[in-house]
Parts: structure tokens; C-alpha cells; sequence
């Protein structure tokens, strides 16, 4: 029997919440409907669930979906072992059998044949078919399933069919204003909200080359990093360079753009 506890977050994550995102999710997990959480990255989608997973004292179980993934990577497989072969749940089915909520983060990475599986799961069924076991798998009570999802991956071979976008409800999510966010990058690193007010400034500018030659802007993870290397005593223009520009633009003009503007910003 599986142990829920070590499903549990211990520990409260920190979460500042932005609107009444916190009081809807409680009323879609009463209702135990599925939800979606659509924002760009490292807006805070991940902490959130992980966030509403401890408030309400919920195993929380979470798969990173990648291209790779197959059906039986979530469901469970057959394995051989020196007794011959037993079968092996998969975080889904996990999840569904202890009542956890099940979250599969970024799950339009996720092959379309993959997330076929999961809409039993989310209508009046709740149900999960383990096809290869021969079993039928009532959720219990207490399961949940929660998507993250990006629209600015949105394309022709990367997307959620309405088929799958329609059994679920929705939270929208998006970077905080300046002001909170700076608040938040100063809570979660020490940095003097100087400092982190700086680095928003900073993020700011990358957001608004979004579709102008950014795939996607800085994110607020981003903008922590940077804070946590400048807390670390290495120099402001050096650490945004680092946490900032390196890891979303290769492209020299963007790159001088961004680091003209931090030069600007911390002179």
C-alpha cells in the first residue's frame, strides 16, 4: 500500500497571491473539478499548486511532461524482475488510488496520444482503464488532476485539442506588477527590494520584446536567480547578464538590447 505521506508538502511554500486565484482553486477542489493553470513560464504556476497542496493538506503528485512520455510512462507497465513480472503503477494511477492531486506540469509537451488517457479521469466517470492490467480504476474521492499549460507555445503541432481543453476549468496567470513583484523576488531571496526593484525593471524590458524577437520574456524564477547571485556578492551587471540574458537569447542584437538596458537600470 502506498504511503501518502511523503506526498505531502511539509513545509508552507511561499505564494503571494495576486487576485482571488486562491479562493477559486478551493471551490473547483470541493467540487473536485479538473483545472488548468495557463500562464508563461516561471510566473508561478508550479509554487501555486504546490501552494494549494499544502493549504488544503493534500498529497500532491507531479509529472514534468516531455515529448518522450508515453501512456504507460503515466498509467504504469509490466515489469520483469527475478519472480517473473509485476506490474508498476505510473504517477497517474498513483494518484488516482490515494486521492492526490495529480499535476502534469507543461503538458502541452506532452505527446496528443498520451493525453487521450487522462479524460476518463476528468468527467463524470473518473475513471482510469489500465488496459494492458485489465483494470478499471475508480478515482477515489480526494483525486484531483491539474494541468499547467503555456499559450506562447501555442502552434500547429504544439497545442491542446479543444477536446482536452474543454474538461477542464481555468486560472489565468500572468507576471504581478512591479510593485509585487519586487516584493516577491525580495521575500524569496533577502535582496534589499531596492535591488529587486531594479531587477523587475530589468525583466520589464525583456517582456515588452516578447514577439519581437523573444519567444518569451524574463521570468520572475529568472529575476530570483539573478537576486540570489547578486546576494552571493557577485556584481548586479554580471549576475542579470548571467541569470537574465544567457539563458533566453542567443541573438547578438537582442542580447545588447537587454544588456544596455541593465547598464541603464544599474549603471
Amino acid at each position: 500500500m502506498t504511503d501518502t505521506a511523503q506526498y505531502l508538502i511539509k513545509e508552507e511554500p511561499f505564494y503571494q497571491s495576486i487576485a482571488n486565484e486562491v479562493e477559486l482553486y478551493e471551490a473547483a477542489y470541493a467540487e473536485r473539478l479538473p483545472v488548468m493553470v495557463k500562464g508563461p513560464t516561471g510566473c508561478g504556476k508550479s509554487r501555486f499548486i504546490e501552494y494549494m497542496a499544502w493549504k488544503l493538506n493534500k498529497p500532491l503528485i507531479t509529472v514534468a511532461c516531455n515529448e518522450d512520455m508515453t501512456a504507460s510512462d503515466l498509467v504504469g507497465r509490466y515489469l520483469l524482475d527475478a519472480n517473473g513480472t509485476r506490474w508498476l503503477d505510473g504517477p497517474l494511477t498513483v494518484a488516482a488510488r490515494i486521492g492526490a492531486i495529480c499535476y502534469l506540469d507543461e503538458v502541452v509537451e506532452a505527446r496528443q496520444d498520451t493525453t487521450v488517457v487522462i479524460h476518463p479521469l476528468t468527467d463524470h466517470r473518473r475513471t482510469l482503464p489500465l488496459d494492458k492490467k485489465g483494470e478499471l480504476v475508480n478515482a477515489h474521492k480526494d483525486f484531483q488532476l491539474v494541468i499547467s499549460y503555456n499559450p506562447g507555445y501555442q502552434s500547429l503541432m504544439k497545442d491542446l485539442k479543444q477536446s482536452t481543453k474543454q474538461r477542464f476549468s481555468g486560472l489565468n496567470f500572468n507576471y504581478a506588477d512591479a510593485k509585487v513583484e519586487a516584493g516577491i523576488v525580495a521575500k524569496e531571496t533577502g535582496i534589499d527590494e531596492e535591488t529587486a526593484a531594479s531587477l523587475v525593471q530589468v525583466g520589464h524590458v525583456a517582456r515588452n520584446l516578447k514577439g519581437h524577437g523573444l519567444d518569451e520574456g524574463i521570468s520572475t524564477r529568472l529575476l530570483v536567480y539573478a537576486a540570489r547571485l547578486i546576494k552571493q556578492g557577485i556584481n548586479p551587471n554580471q549576475a542579470c547578464r548571467m541569470a537574465l540574458v544567457a539563458p533566453i537569447t542567443d541573438d547578438a542584437d537582442i542580447s545588447a538590447t537587454l544588456k544596455h538596458s541593465i547598464d541603464a537600470v544599474f549603471g
